[in-house]
């Protein structure tokens, strides 16, 4: 009997380690999709504010003049010409020359697909979180009853 009790307790062992690496992976998934989580969202306020802007471009004087942005709460003064085409990146480094109604219809496409991103991996990221809850319950409940028996995996 002694042998079965042996193979039990080794092979209870053998499943707290995997869900304990099983929790781990878990929590550096769920680290890594709050890190995207937060890149979405940077890029997203930064579509907004683009958009935005054009917006207030639109809505300006044709004489008005306007603080320009250059980065690092720097900025000159100028006008905009309204009827100039606007430059937009494409990704890889690629700036494009476009018309303002194509260039604001390009901002509010890219709006709509950041927003769905981001409810698809605010969905994953919950669904790990459940993963993680559960696991933690499972092996906080073996360390207090080591003799509840099985403890396996998902």
């Amino acid at each position: 009997m002694a042998g079965n009790d042996m193979e039990s307790q080794e092979k209870m062992e053998a499943e707290v380690q995997e869900d304990l690496m099983r929790l781990e992976a878990y929590r550096n998934q769920l680290s890594a999709s709050l890190q995207q989580h937060q890149l979405l969202t940077g890029s997203r306020a930064e579509h907004d504010r683009a958009r935005e802007s054009l917006e207030g471009v639109d809505r300006a004087t044709a004489d008005a003049e306007l603080l320009i942005p250059l980065g690092g709460e720097t900025f000159v003064r100028g006008t905009v010409d309204r009827s100039a085409p606007v430059l937009i990146g494409m990704g890889s480094g690629v700036v494009v020359e476009m018309e303002r109604p194509k260039v604001v219809e390009l901002l509010a496409d890219r709006l709509v697909k950041i927003d769905q991103a981001i409810r698809d991996l605010e969905g994953q990221m919950n669904s790990l979180d459940e993963r993680i809850q559960l696991l933690s319950r499972r092996l906080e409940s073996v360390s207090h009853d080591p003799a509840s028996g099985h403890v396996g995996g998902d």
